[in-house]
């Protein structure tokens, strides 16, 4: 067995129990004053962290008329993630119990719901988009400043620094988008609001997915790092990010495995896949993954071309469903992001190094220098993190779950790797290392993607680039720039050198000769 990043013990019970322990409650007071802050900044009136969206019409408007200051909002951020750190801590070291059916998950859907996005203004961007394509537009084309001459009552609403560009979203996620401006059009409060739907419905098919998928020691797991993770509900949810619709996607395709063994699986898989990587390119990894986890799980008995077929017929649904929707998309469809695939975000360590070469290399080719050199680290990163981190398999597991469950590690590990190395990079882009986290044994990589997404969420807070005062923006921005490329970097050499560590002494202790005269030892 692989070594593991945290030191060998047995995975605590992880299944409903009969009453919560000391630490068990201490979380819940913790996760409950979380979710509380994050509430009331959605619940509240528009604020430096929430775009206005009035008129409501017929969706929720504003159900606590509180006015937070831009100071305030921030403060109350700032306090919502550490707590929900803290508490997500907890619940990933003690094995918290698995939730009792959906009246929890539901009551938060309910919540998330009667609130407005906050965290960006993302989602005013999607619902522009498909507002362009429901009037007969191109979203990979036109800019949504420009659109209908300025006048449209949805997209002249994009906020800064998006109302220029183009869609850089993938056919499936424009589908929904345009979804969202039909039924909710043409008002700007409705249509986000039917785009949140299609978001928290995503964030409770996944949980239905990660639980279809694992076994049920797993459930409470998946719970802590998922259903009840205040950053993900945070950055995510309420945030109404593209990013949870294609995570879900992707862990749908999982659960599919397991639902549906055999080739109808397999291609179906194959094209929620594909679902997911039109949604969001980078979700692609999950073809990866699963083919991965295919050729490790397999039945060492069988011929390899078995294995083969089973792969080929994956690939095959997904090439169908990616090539239909392509088709449809047309040729501009990835425009935009190869536009801008040299973006280097503000709070990771390719910043200060971006600034430092300028001068002397010059702003293109100094980005040209970043881009293969995130490559590289990104590679080294999976490889280590794969070497190191230890899945949840059981042989006693049932085939199709272990499968799952090696293709959820993968995606945790491949897409943790790429979280901390991409130039630029975002809060909500860790959703997808969340989704598939627990199908990694506890231990050292929760804490390192912990850390990663607390800087990230906390470097992006408020959020939007309106609406601040200017004290209010230095302290953001400054925290920003000067403070959390470098906790992140501290993350990077975090990762390595764990990884390093713990990839030795598993290794040390696979290749050790037992001692002379040691007797052999007893499998258990």
């Amino acid at each position: 067995m692989a070594a593991g990043l945290s030191a060998a013990r047995p995975h605590p019970p992880t299944v409903a129990s009969d009453g919560p322990s000391r630490t068990d409650t201490v979380r819940r007071v913790l996760l409950g004053a979380s979710v509380a802050l994050l509430l009331v900044v959605g619940l509240a009136r528009p604020n430096a962290a929430q775009p206005d969206l009035a008129p409501r019409g017929w969706a929720p408007g504003t159900l606590v008329p509180l006015d937070l200051s831009p100071a305030v909002v921030t403060g109350v951020l700032w306090a919502a993630y550490l707590v929900g750190a803290a508490a997500v801590v907890l619940g990933l070291r003690s094995g918290t119990p698995a939730l009792r059916g959906w009246r929890v998950p539901g009551a938060l859907a309910v919540a998330a719901l009667l609130t407005a996005p906050f965290g960006s203004a993302d989602h005013v961007s999607y619902v522009a988009y498909g507002r362009i394509l429901a009037t007969g537009g191109n979203p990979w084309v036109e800019s949504p400043a420009a659109w209908m001459g300025g006048a449209d009552p949805v997209t002249s609403r994009v906020e800064a620094p998006w109302t220029e560009e183009p869609s850089v979203y993938g056919p499936f996620a424009t589908l929904l988008h345009g979804l969202s401006a039909i039924v909710g059009g043409p008002q700007l409060r409705q249509e986000v609001w039917v785009w949140q739907v299609v978001v928290v419905l995503s964030w409770l098919a996944a949980r239905w997915a990660l639980r279809t998928s694992l076994p049920a020691r797993l459930h409470g797991r998946v719970d802590a790092a998922w259903t009840l993770n205040p950053l993900v509900l945070g950055a995510g949810v309420l945030g109404a990010h593209v990013d949870v619709v294609a995570a879900a996607l992707l862990v749908v395709a999982v659960a599919l495995l397991v639902r549906v063994p055999g080739p109808v699986g397999l291609v179906g898989a194959g094209g929620v896949l594909a679902l997911a990587a039109s949604t969001k390119v980078t979700y692609g990894v999950g073809l990866l993954a699963v083919a991965a986890a295919l050729w490790l799980v397999r039945e060492r008995s069988a011929p390899a071309v078995a294995t083969v077929r089973r792969v080929a017929l994956l690939v095959g649904g997904f090439v169908l469903v990616a090539g239909l929707l392509q088709l449809w998309g047309g040729s501009h469809v990835y425009d935009q992001l190869l536009r801008s695939r040299q973006a280097v975000s503000l709070a990771t360590p390719w910043r200060p190094l971006l600034e430092a070469l300028r001068p002397s290399l010059g702003n293109a080719d100094a980005r040209t220098l970043v881009s293969p050199g995130a490559a590289l680290l990104a590679v080294v990163l999976a490889v280590l993190l794969g070497r190191a981190s230890r899945g949840v398999v059981r042989a006693d597991d049932p085939a199709p779950h272990r499968l799952a469950a090696t293709a959820l590690r993968w995606t945790a590990v491949l897409s943790l790797a790429y979280s901390l190395a991409a130039p630029y990079s975002l809060p909500w882009y860790d959703v997808l290392v969340w989704a598939a986290l627990p199908a990694l044994a506890a231990g050292w990589v929760d804490r390192l993607a912990l850390a990663r997404l607390l800087v990230m969420c906390l470097a992006y807070v408020p959020g939007r680039v309106l609406g601040m005062t200017p004290g209010v923006e230095s302290v953001t921005l400054g925290l920003r720039r000067e403070v959390a490329p470098w906790l992140s970097l501290g993350v990077w050499l975090a990762a390595v050198g764990v990884s390093v560590a713990v990839g030795r002494r598993g290794s040390a202790r696979s290749s050790a000769s037992p001692p002379a005269g040691t007797p052999p030892t007893r499998t258990r």
